[in-house]
């Protein structure tokens, strides 16, 4: 018997669309915004974002709460929270 087309995937008490993706959400912790999972096929994959190394002279920013960020050095304080990550924005959809 064949399906009559992608099938889709359950995670938890969800379904979920072939090609669809979603931030699972795990009791008691809730939704896990650092992990993106998507089903391909009727298989549900998962992965954390991965955060490139913070090699700050200062203690880094935690804007993003999935990785964090070093501050600029030679800028004012209310300049340096307006830094703009191109690698964090990826990740927010």
């Amino acid at each position: 018997m064949q399906a009559d087309g992608p099938r889709a995937c359950r995670f938890g008490r969800r379904w979920y669309l072939n090609n669809e993706s979603w931030h699972p959400s795990v009791p008691p912790f809730g939704e896990m915004k650092c992990i993106l999972c998507w089903c391909v096929a009727g298989e549900t994959h998962c992965q954390r974002q991965e955060c490139p190394p913070a090699a700050c002279s200062g203690p880094p920013r935690r804007d993003n709460p999935c990785c964090a960020k070093c501050r600029a050095p030679d800028a004012p304080p209310d300049v340096r929270e307006k830094v703009h990550d191109a690698r964090a924005e990826a990740w927010s959809r």
